[in-house]
């Protein structure tokens, strides 16, 4: 091939990717909406903690057992990526089941519309759940597919979480003020009235922006699989990936503890928490500004170190929680730390993640991010109300610890120089070179 026609080739192909890159970005933009609404932390959170805490009078650890039972759906999200691997649905890996969990997220939120008792509540709430956590999966496993192939995991995964914050400003803005001016029942009912129709924007990003070959079940597809996901578990880097995401994130929850002690001690307005979650949100919006001015050319470990660090001296400011002015000031910070890290610690999942098996391992990853924090949830609310007696400085003082402790892990991921999105699955899969007699 000569110069004159391989220049024009060389174009075409750089216009394709940069379409293929734009309809990809608008996608997750439009995914993460939904998920910033739609989650069980989403419009509905400050509804349904203040129905249960008004209405039924639920206790703070009550409260905490009854939302953890909504991230079960998030812990085993490696079975739907594992599925969604082997099992093509209508000819697809992803677009069907990507249709089909949006469509019973609909009929569940509808469902929690006609609903009081707490235990009926559950099913509708479980049902969305689900449906939330299989399309967050399957738009995971798209994430690294076309991450590793265009060298993007970073700018992915910072547009995803730049987009579900956005998305939960409205919504923490909104779950306040439906709280504030509506009697719990109502304002419950009407955030999953509202809710229920955002899954539209996902069905409609799937049908229009999502490029995906048709395919089948055959043996050598789920051969190849099969080999994808025996590379998984062979892996020595993923192993300690995961003990590293675990203890990461395994840090005592402050969440519902904060919840009790702004609406009992400080007597917040339940519209002022509501801004506050929303100013928590422009602070993962400011973060994700940052990054990709700033923080995209760092090193992968150069990155987590920074998060780490900036993570805890964002919860250790806990310590100076007064009044509305530094609760504000507290929750921008708290947003901001939480930015980061979520873009260290993806980016790093999907890097790692071994090809024909991205929907299972990215799953896996993200599932013990969900199981770490559920289980610290837990353990902040019991140590807040049995062990500190309501107390919050002891419990941000060992919050802190916890995450400082991560800097002691990072050398154990042995990332030297390694660049943000750039896949380590070729190179890790490759054997070593023969040692020198």
């Amino acid at each position: 091939m000569n110069e004159e026609t391989a220049a024009p080739s060389s174009t075409l192909h750089l216009k394709t990717e940069r379409k293929s890159l734009n309809h990809l970005l608008w996608f997750f933009a439009l995914v993460y909406v939904v998920e910033g609404l739609g989650q069980i932390g989403g419009l509905i959170a400050q509804p349904l903690n203040y129905y249960l805490k008004e209405v039924h009078n639920w206790t703070p650890v009550q409260i905490t057992a009854y939302l953890t039972v909504f991230n079960i759906p998030w812990i085993i999200k490696p079975l739907y990526g594992l599925i969604s691997d082997f099992i093509p649905l209508f000819g697809y890996r992803r677009k069907s089941y990507l249709l089909l969990a949006n469509v019973a997220a609909m009929v569940g939120f509808f469902m929690v519309t006609r609903l009081t008792k707490p235990d009926e509540l559950i099913f509708a709430l479980m049902t969305t759940a689900y449906a939330m956590a299989i399309s967050s999966t399957l738009c995971g496993a798209v994430l690294v597919e076309n991450g590793q192939r265009l060298n993007e995991s970073g700018t992915f995964v910072n547009q995803q979480w730049l987009w579900f914050n956005i998305a939960a400003m409205s919504a923490a803005i909104g779950g306040g003020q439906l709280v504030q001016r509506l009697a719990p029942t109502g304002a419950l009912h009407s955030a999953a009235a509202v809710v229920g129709v955002a899954p539209i924007l996902v069905i409609v990003g799937t049908l229009f922006l999502i490029q995906e070959q048709r395919t089948s079940i055959n043996v050598k597809g789920m051969r190849e699989t099969l080999d994808g996901l025996s590379a998984a578990f062979r892996r020595r880097e993923l192993w300690i990936i995961a003990i590293f995401i675990f203890l990461y994130y395994f840090s005592p929850g402050l969440s519902t503890p904060l919840y009790f002690i702004m609406t009992d001690s400080l007597k917040f307005s339940q519209a002022y928490i509501g801004s506050l979650g929303a100013i928590a949100a422009a602070g993962w919006v400011v973060g994700a500004v940052v990054y990709r001015r700033y923080l995209k050319t760092l090193t992968l470990k150069h990155l987590l170190n920074l998060s780490i660090g900036f993570g805890t001296l964002a919860t250790l400011v806990y310590l100076l929680l007064s009044s509305e002015i530094s609760a504000a000031l507290i929750s921008f910070c708290s947003g901001l730390a939480a930015m980061l890290a979520t873009v260290a610690t993806l980016t790093l999942a999907a890097d790692y993640c071994p090809q024909r098996a991205e929907g299972f391992t990215f799953a896996i990853l993200m599932s013990i991010i969900n199981l770490a924090t559920a289980l610290a949830d837990n353990v902040g609310s019991y140590l807040f109300t049995h062990i500190f007696k309501g107390e919050l400085a002891p419990l941000v003082l060992l919050s802190a610890g916890f995450t400082a402790f991560a800097f002691v892990l990072v050398p154990l991921l042995r990332l030297g120089n390694k660049r943000q999105g750039d896949p380590a699955v070729t190179r890790a899969l490759e054997p070593p070179p023969p040692t020198k007699r």
